[in-house]
């Protein structure tokens, strides 16, 4: 099939330069959140091992606790974000906004799944984002699992008074 889609119209976009802008943008505040969420964790883990200096062991049940609850910290932020306005802090910038695939809002399960997925996508290398090049209606792996798209919102125009 040819780049312009029967009805005459060219397939949209994928953004995936966006996408990545808006992954490094929303690091920061989730790093913030991590750090917030690990204290409990460590203050924890050191009591129960009777030492103020004590670390977490790697690969301890505390350690991976700590990765699960980092990982649903993390999810809570970007699902709260897309359902309430659609949007992440960082894809603000680049006016990105989450939405169903029939330009509605997406329900949460739908939410929840476009992260648990866009995590697996990221885990292989990002290749669910890569994805997006060649799919016919440009969707990464998450947009096909949970049935959203990612649009970019139109410019704002400036008024002349």
């Amino acid at each position: 099939m040819s780049a312009v889609r029967a009805s005459g119209t060219a397939p949209p976009r994928p953004w995936i330069g966006w996408r990545l802008l808006a992954l490094f943008y929303d690091l920061w505040p989730v790093l913030a959140l991590w750090f917030a969420t690990a204290v409990p964790f460590v203050l924890l883990d050191a009591a129960l091992a009777g030492d103020v200096r004590h670390n977490i062991g790697p690969l301890s049940a505390m350690q991976w606790m700590l990765w699960a609850t980092c990982w649903a910290v993390a999810g809570l932020y970007a699902v709260l974000s897309w359902r309430t306005g659609g949007q992440t802090l960082g894809m603000r910038p680049w006016r990105l906004r989450v939405r169903a695939l029939d330009g509605g809002r997406a329900s949460t399960g739908a939410l929840w799944l476009r992260y648990a997925v866009g995590t697996a996508s990221l885990l292989a290398g990002g290749l669910g984002f890569w994805w997006a090049w060649v799919d016919r209606e440009r969707l990464t792996w998450h947009d096909r699992a949970s049935g959203t798209r990612m649009l970019r919102d139109e410019k704002p125009r400036l008024r002349a008074d």
